[in-house]
This record gives structure tokens, C-alpha cells and sequence, in this order.
């Protein structure tokens, strides 16, 4: 009897064991905290080389930690760009590259995102037990079939809070900034509708004085064209702030539209609380910025306090929300166990002049391809105890590569069930390597592959063939001025044959194309991106394109809506996270 009860007592205590075991290597996974700028330039941060707007925190965060200096996004625009982030994957695998003019999502009722089916790696740190979280900004999409569906919602991709935008800034969510969704689009559907009310009128005013005998079934069907025509221009467009520029708190719309006075001081507030929720357990942190997207706004206490301007005062305000998450974690005590990082989404919008960024001596701009100015991005890690303080990495890094990180540190697994096209950053971060696991990187603009990047092995060059270039308006300038957002296709672009090469490793502003005169290995980089796309293209399956007219078009069933449809209005008085996951 004594004998049985010493069993059980030491099987007791071994179980107690493992169980304090799974519970120490569970508290031993990394906290991670990932912040994207929006539209930030390059050259616009001290520690990357800018000398006149204040980047103290984001300084303090290279200077602690790793900094990339050929960090790239997958994308020069803002949706596409996210999804490969996400998903580790370039946009076109999930849809999300664009076949014509529209290029990002243009309308939050627009049936098109980030499909269901594809995997985040905020659903794979679910998995792990991580709670997870994405405060700021979205853009990829809410419904698909029904209003409340939220198919493509950051809840059903892995996020167990949202707090934010679930569009983006355009210049119709501020008053006075003017209209950025289709403008000529706009335009003729206002002119026609005008039409179609001034021949409805003439008719009536020719019909009541008698001076033709016109049928009253004609004079009611131009009303009825033009009432239609009306509200086919008049509710999508003249209500856009209404729909597009609304703030949610999980699948709840709490302000619409919203009001960007505060906006930043809610988003800072929300995700020091998301961090404080949850300090005793594992978290992903996502915050996303509405800054420094157009139209610019700063908050009470920024303004006029660059030397830079609008543009440099809301530079100095999203350094200083970077600064509250440092401060928040060390406050916490999770310094070494948090791994934070920072990034932009892609290059500065050069076409709005001081009020778009600078991306350094880098050509090009945000929607402009392959250009280096549009896809090169700053990038940060930082884990005191864990990374160098100091470290500078010169080596070609994507932001798809956060995907894997984050996961193989969170002790989750990668998925098998697709193609990866982004890397472990870990051995280049901890200098267990000093190469690149990128020999190659694709370069997208829309779907059409615009250029390759080719990191020979056992070299030091960093070859980049372009096959077709933006043509920017007017001739010889920089940039697409017409419309700010170049295109990808059609007479927008101007094809070379042979490609325009060029070697970064020498020539990072792309300024001087490789000659068989200049470079003895031009013919090999021709034939081996050759190859290497072909070996590319066979990797890509079709799957249905998001980015569609059908798919990106105001659907008035799909609109979020806080109140009764069509008259949606709210405004968030209480700032607690009250209810909050």
C-alpha cells in the first residue's frame, strides 16, 4: 500500500515537472512587435542617412539592434505590398497583383482582399497559443458576399483583436484635401449626370409650353435616367469619406467616419494596452500606421515642429508613436523577450514634392515598378540579449522574410501545402552567416514582372535587369505627375530589348546601364535571370484575381455601416479597450 502511494507521488511530481517545463519554454518564446509606416521614404530617417527631421527613436532602435540597408518590399504599392508581408508570398500567388489600372483596393464595399484560404503568419502564432493583434492599418479587404461575412477581415487571418483602419488614408477621409479615388472617373459620371438632368429639364420646360408635342413616357424615362445617373455618381464618390474612411474595433465600426485630429494618440493608446493585456503570455503586436500616407495630418503638439514641413512633422510624430512601443516594452520588463522590428510598406510618393518623403539616393518612387526608390525600405530588428547592438547588414532581405522568421521562433512550423518566398532573416540577423539565402528576387509591377535581382554566388555584385521601365510625365522628369500612380501595362511602360542591367553593388541609383564595354558578365546575367524566371513562372498557379473592376467597385450590400444603411454615422467617445481581446 506505502509501495502504490510512492508511485503516485513521484509520478505526481514528474508530471508537475514536464508541466513546469512546457510552461518555461512556452513563457521563453519571443514577444514580437512589428511597425510599418506607410509611404515612409528611405532617406527620410536619421540612422539611414537624413540630417534635418528628428528620428531619435528609430535611431535609438538601429543603434540597439540589426539595420538592414537592402531591406525591399515585394511591391511599390500599399496592397499588394501587405499581402506579401502577410502571407511570405508575392501578391500575384494570392490574386492580389493588378492587371490594369487599379492597382490597390479603391473602395472598403468592394468584394475583393486577402482570400480566406491564404495562410497568415498571424494564424500560425494562433496556433502556437500566441494572441495576436493589429492596431492602425488594413487594406486588404472586409466582405465578400454579405456585409457582416468579413471573409477578408484581419479577424478571420489570424488576428484575435483589430483595432483600426480597415481601408486606408486617401484624400477624400480629410475635409478640404480633395479626391483621390478615380477622379476622371468621377468627373464623367458627374458630367453625364448633369446632362441627363439639363435635357430632362428642357424637356419638361419645351413640354409645359407647348412648343412640341413630346410623350410624357419620354420625359419620365430621362427622369428616371437621370435620377439613376445621379446615384450612380453621387453615392459612391460624393459619400466616399463616409465609406472608405471609417474606424473598426474587431468586426464593430466605431467611428464613421473618422476623425484624424486623434486618430494617432487612439492608435498608441490601443496598442500599449494589446501590450500590457497580454504581458504575461506570448503576443504579435502588428501596429501599422496611418502615417505618412496622404493626406498628411498631425496631431496637436507636432505641427510646425519640423524643419521639413507637414511631411517632416508627421515623420517626427511616427517616430514618436515608435518610441512609445520601446518605451511600453521596457516599462513591461519584456525587453529580452520581445523582438521588435520596423519598416514602410514601400517607398515615398515623390510625386507630391516635399509632402510625399524622400527615398535617398535611390530612383524612383512608391508605384513606380522595379525602381530601387520604390521598393527599397528601411528595416530594423531589435532584441536586447539576444541580437548585437550595432549590427549593419548589407545583404539582399525582403519583408516577406518576416513570415518565416516570426514563425520559426514562435516554434511553429511552415506550411507545406505552398510555395514560400520568403527566408529565415535569423542567421543574418545573429551573424551565424553573411549571405543572403535570396540568390534571386522577382520584382512585380502589377502581375507583370518588371525586374530581376541576381546575387551571383561567391560575388559581390548584385545584378538587376529591368525589362520594361514606367514612363514618367513629363518626359525626362521623375515621376508619373499626371496621375500620381504610374501604371504597368499598355503605352505606360516602355519595354527594352535587350533589358536595362545594372549592378547595385556599384551603382545602387541606377543611374549608368551595364554595356558588353562596362561588364564582361552581361551576357551570363542576361542568360541566367533568363532561366531563373523561367524556373519562376513554373512555380505560379492561377488563382482568382481580386483586383478586378467587378472586385474593387462600391457594392452598397457590402458596406460596413455603423447604424441603419445608407445613413451610417458614429463617432467613438469612449477610448478604452473596454471588451477588447
Amino acid at each position: 500500500m506505502l509501495e502504490n502511494w510512492s508511485l503516485r507521488f513521484f509520478a505526481g511530481l514528474l508530471v508537475l515537472f514536464q508541466s513546469s517545463l512546457c510552461v518555461t519554454n512556452a513563457d521563453s518564446r519571443p514577444n514580437f512587435v512589428l511597425m510599418m509606416v506607410d509611404d515612409l521614404g528611405i532617406g527620410d530617417i536619421g540612422c539611414y542617412g537624413n540630417e534635418t527631421i528628428r528620428t531619435p527613436n528609430i535611431d535609438r532602435l538601429a543603434a540597439d539592434g540589426v539595420k538592414l540597408t537592402q531591406h525591399l518590399a515585394a511591391a511599390p504599392l500599399c496592397t499588394p505590398s501587405r499581402t506579401a508581408f502577410m502571407t511570405g508570398r508575392y501578391a500575384l500567388r494570392a490574386g492580389l497583383g493588378s492587371t490594369g489600372r487599379v492597382q490597390v483596393i479603391l473602395f472598403l464595399a468592394g468584394s475583393g482582399g486577402l482570400p480566406p484560404n491564404e495562410t497568415t503568419f498571424a494564424k500560425l502564432l494562433q496556433k502556437q497559443g500566441y494572441t495576436t493583434g493589429i492596431v492602425g492599418k488594413w487594406h486588404l479587404g472586409v466582405n465578400c458576399e454579405s456585409r457582416n461575412d468579413h471573409c477578408h477581415h484581419p479577424n478571420n487571418h489570424g488576428f484575435n483583436f483589430f483595432y483600426g483602419l480597415p481601408f486606408t488614408l486617401f484624400e477624400d477621409c480629410k475635409p478640404g484635401a480633395g479626391k483621390g479615388v478615380l477622379v476622371d472617373v468621377q468627373e464623367k459620371l458627374r458630367q453625364m449626370s448633369a446632362l441627363l438632368a439639363l435635357g430632362f429639364l428642357t424637356l419638361v420646360v419645351v413640354r409645359a409650353a407647348g412648343l412640341l408635342r413630346i410623350s410624357w413616357t419620354l420625359v419620365v424615362f430621362l427622369a428616371i435616367l437621370s435620377l439613376l445617373s445621379f446615384i450612380v455618381w453621387f453615392l459612391p464618390f460624393e459619400l466616399l469619406r463616409t465609406w472608405n474612411c471609417i474606424l473598426m474595433r474587431n468586426g464593430e465600426v466605431v467611428e464613421q467616419p473618422m476623425k484624424l485630429e486623434t486618430l494617432n494618440t487612439r492608435l498608441v493608446n490601443e496598442a500599449e494596452q494589446f501590450m500590457e493585456r497580454h504581458r504575461d503570455r506570448p503576443f504579435l503586436l502588428f501596429l501599422s500606421l496611418a502615417l505618412v500616407h496622404t493626406p498628411l495630418f498631425v496631431s496637436e503638439g507636432f505641427a510646425g515642429k519640423s524643419k521639413n514641413g507637414l511631411y517632416g512633422d508627421n515623420v517626427e510624430e511616427a517616430d514618436w508613436m515608435v518610441g512609445r512601443m520601446v518605451e511600453t516594452i521596457e516599462r513591461l520588463g519584456l525587453s529580452e523577450k520581445t523582438l521588435m522590428y520596423f519598416t514602410s510598406d514601400h517607398g515615398g510618393h515623390i510625386e507630391y514634392g516635399p509632402n510625399g518623403g524622400w527615398n535617398g539616393i535611390y530612383r524612383g518612387g512608391k508605384a513606380m515598378g522595379g525602381w530601387e526608390g520604390g521598393i527599397r525600405v528601411p528595416g530594423i530588428f531589435r532584441w536586447p540579449g539576444r541580437l548585437t547592438p550595432g549590427q549593419v547588414v548589407a545583404e539582399p532581405t525582403s519583408l516577406m522574410d518576416v513570415f518565416p522568421t516570426v514563425v520559426k521562433l514562435a516554434g511553429g512550423a511552415l506550411p507545406e501545402d505552398r510555395i514560400l518566398d520568403g527566408h529565415d532573416l535569423m542567421p543574418l540577423l545573429e551573424a551565424k552567416t553573411n549571405r543572403s539565402e535570396h540568390e534571386f528576387m522577382f520584382h512585380y509591377c502589377g502581375i507583370y514582372l518588371n525586374a530581376v535581382r541576381w546575387h551571383p554566388p561567391h560575388s559581390d555584385s548584385i545584378f538587376k535587369v529591368h525589362f520594361f521601365t514606367p514612363n514618367f510625365s513629363p518626359a525626362g522628369a521623375i515621376g508619373c505627375y499626371d496621375t500620381k500612380v504610374c501604371m504597368c501595362h499598355g503605352d505606360h511602360v516602355t519595354h527594352h530589348s535587350p533589358p536595362l542591367v545594372f549592378d547595385l553593388s556599384r551603382d545602387a541609383s541606377e543611374s549608368h546601364p551595364l554595356s558588353a564595354d562596362t561588364e564582361a558578365r552581361l551576357t551570363e546575367v542576361l542568360e541566367r535571370v533568363e532561366r531563373a524566371v523561367t524556373e519562376h513562372r513554373r512555380t505560379l498557379t492561377p488563382v482568382e484575381k481580386q483586383l478586378t473592376w467587378a472586385n474593387i467597385l462600391w457594392k452598397p450590400w457590402l458596406q460596413p455601416c455603423c447604424g441603419t444603411f445608407p445613413f451610417c454615422s458614429c463617432e467613438e467617445t469612449n477610448h478604452t479597450s473596454a471588451g477588447a481581446q
